[in-house]
């Protein structure tokens, strides 16, 4: 596993200064998860003086959704996460499904390079109220807790009139909008419905999707999301899907 903060995804006024940090605790986690080898580098060793070198992905999964909100952000995951996968040359490299736009950018990137490794997506663990584990939940208090959890509540909505057989993109945003509609805590950034080839708006949903958001909650960002119609449909460039939960879909069971 790695543990690095790192400076270079962060916006200016973003929370690099007092983002999580507890590296002790880290490292018990993944000691009970079985884990043989951490890799937690310095800032020096990442970054050293005279450091000038960025790794980015173009085209349309590089504008949308967060990449619009945060315009730096991806060319910072795609220069730390190219090196550490030089560093540690890991056959396969887990990522949370929590961020989708990462994982869609990170796959793009190690087809488009030739990176020997396969990228495996794991699905979002969740409280028992909903709302997606992020480091960044711990700077909620307890009212904009109760408030965030109408996040998940509003994807499971738009989720379920999928599953209901819906295809209107605008009904399935709006039906998560109504939700979050309810919450004065939670302002919203952006609802979508989009395209998990090329994160385009979709007026007509097909085999697949990504309904996600993002909202400010104080001044916490947490975004989440829902895969709709995975692996049905879903092809991503050295991904190995097996370990997903069965797929949020209509098209009923064969026999």
């Amino acid at each position: 596993a790695t543990v690095f903060v790192n400076r270079l995804q962060f916006g200016p006024n973003e929370d690099l200064d007092r983002y999580p940090r507890d590296l002790e605790a880290d490292l018990a986690m993944l000691a009970a998860e079985g884990v043989d080898a951490v890799f937690f580098p310095d800032e020096s060793s990442m970054y050293p003086p005279g450091f000038d070198t960025a790794v980015e992905v173009n085209g349309p999964l590089t504008q949308r959704l967060e990449a619009a909100q945060r315009p730096t952000h991806f060319r910072g995951v795609t220069t730390v996460v190219t090196k550490l996968m030089q560093i540690t040359q890991g056959d396969r490299t887990y990522f949370g499904m929590k961020d989708a736009q990462q994982i869609l950018v990170i796959a793009k990137l190690v087809r488009d390079l030739a990176i020997p490794t396969t990228i495996v997506p794991v699905p979002t663990v969740r409280d028992p109220d909903g709302l997606a584990l992020s480091s960044r939940n711990v700077y909620l208090g307890e009212e904009q807790r109760r408030a965030a959890s109408a996040i998940s509540r509003a994807l499971g909505a738009a989720a379920a009139h999928f599953v209901a057989g819906e295809r209107s993109g605008d009904v399935i945003r709006e039906a998560a909008r109504e939700i979050l509609a309810q919450q004065p805590l939670v302002d919203v950034q952006y609802v979508s419905c989009a395209s998990l080839e090329t994160l385009q708006e979709l007026d007509r949903v097909g085999q697949t999707a990504l309904v996600s958001t993002a909202a400010m909650v104080g001044a916490t960002h947490l975004i989440d999301n829902h895969w709709l119609g995975l692996p049905a449909g879903l092809e991503l460039p050295n991904a190995d899907l097996s370990g997903l939960p069965p797929p949020l879909r209509s098209d009923p069971e064969p026999a």
